[in-house]
């Protein structure tokens, strides 16, 4: 009993000693983890030089044709014939459509007979106040108007002009090179003279129609480029220039600009496009806007000295796309990191990898 006795304590005391060696190479294992030193932060560099800043604005806006036209058939007459469709790009003095002719042309010829026999009348009248009518000029103003008004002369000369000017506008034809449009009339059908037929666009005239706001009017000038792309297409952009501001601010600050743009055959009346203003402030202190972050809801730039991250508080004023003018806070020669600075600390050891 006593040998059994000493062989159970033998046996826990075994036990002990086990789990106290595994716990203490588990403390040891953590420890070593824990003391493995940090990796240098990597980062990419520049150095602060005074570059050409070009200022931007952005704002929306919406594409219109400078030249855009309306056209309508002056006669309610059957469409005889048809020569476009929508779409069609048609030169200036091209045929677009035309009426039936057979009504107009009898209005005209009966026009023109009643001129006729105006005239007979007119020179009846004269001749009866002792004038002839090739003598008209001789004929004193107030014998001269009572003559055309007894004649119907004035009427009639009226009238012809009118069945002239209808068959001359029974053919529609295109005021100027462009695109048409708006075109949903079909042929045979009559066509209505108050209702447009159809509209000529001139694809090459296009203008961008936006506004800016009321600080930013010192920004801008005419003639400064801008940068037009559609929201539609979103791989088309083209450039263009200010042509006019309109010198007026409205009840909400906002004031009106124009901008000429130069189409690349991919843009529509009545776009709705995001318009860039660019224009160049000459020379300054220019970072990306990612070497600007956030401390403390402070604007933070970070330089590189002896390998090490140094914040500096700085003051941005004007600002692109891509780039931040700086005020203060770092100067020109400085080595400023541009990436890798999200969470960096001061005096953070980092190593500079290439862009």
């Amino acid at each position: 009993m006593r040998y059994y006795n000493l062989f159970v304590i033998l046996f826990l005391a075994g036990m002990i000693s086990c789990s106290g060696e595994t716990k203490e190479g588990d403390t040891k294992e953590e420890s070593i983890e824990t003391a493995l030193p940090d990796e240098k932060n990597e980062v990419t560099v520049m150095t602060l030089q005074s570059t050409d800043f070009n200022h931007e604005l952005v704002s929306n806006g919406k594409l219109s044709a400078h030249n855009y036209v309306d056209l309508k058939f002056e006669s309610s007459e059957p469409i005889a014939a048809i020569y476009v469709k929508n779409g069609d790009r048609v030169t200036k003095g091209q045929k677009l459509a035309e009426l039936s002719l057979f009504r107009i042309t009898n209005r005209a010829a009966q026009a023109k007979s009643s001129f006729d026999n105006a005239k007979l009348e007119l020179q009846d009248v004269l001749i009866g106040q002792g004038y002839a009518l090739e003598d008209s000029a001789k004929v004193p103003e107030a014998t001269m108007k009572l003559a055309r008004i007894k004649s119907g002369y004035d009427q009639a000369l009226a009238s012809y002009q009118l069945s002239e000017y209808e068959r001359r506008n029974a053919v529609l034809t295109a005021p100027f090179d462009g695109v048409v449009a708006n075109l949903f009339a079909k042929q045979y059908n009559t066509a209505s003279a108050s209702e447009v037929f159809c509209s000529i666009i001139d694809s090459h005239s296009l203008e961008a129609d936006f506004t800016v706001l009321e600080n930013e009017l010192p920004l801008i000038k005419t003639g400064d480029r801008v940068e037009v792309a559609p929201f539609a297409l979103t791989d088309v952009k083209t450039d263009g220039h200010i042509s006019e501001i309109n010198p007026i601010v409205d009840a909400n600050g906002m004031v009106k600009v124009r901008a000429a743009v130069n189409d690349k055959g991919k843009l529509f009346e009545g776009m709705n496009v995001r318009v860039s203003i660019h224009r160049s402030l000459g020379k300054q202190l220019v970072v990306p806007k990612e070497a600007v972050v956030l401390r403390s809801g402070k604007q933070v730039v970070f330089t590189l000295v002896d390998n090490k991250a140094y914040w500096n508080y700085v003051h941005t004023g004007l600002e692109n796309a891509s780039s931040y003018t700086i005020i203060d806070g770092v100067k020109e020669g400085d080595i400023v990191i541009t990436s890798g600075n999200i969470n960096l600390a001061h005096e953070a050891p980092v190593s500079v990898i290439e862009n």
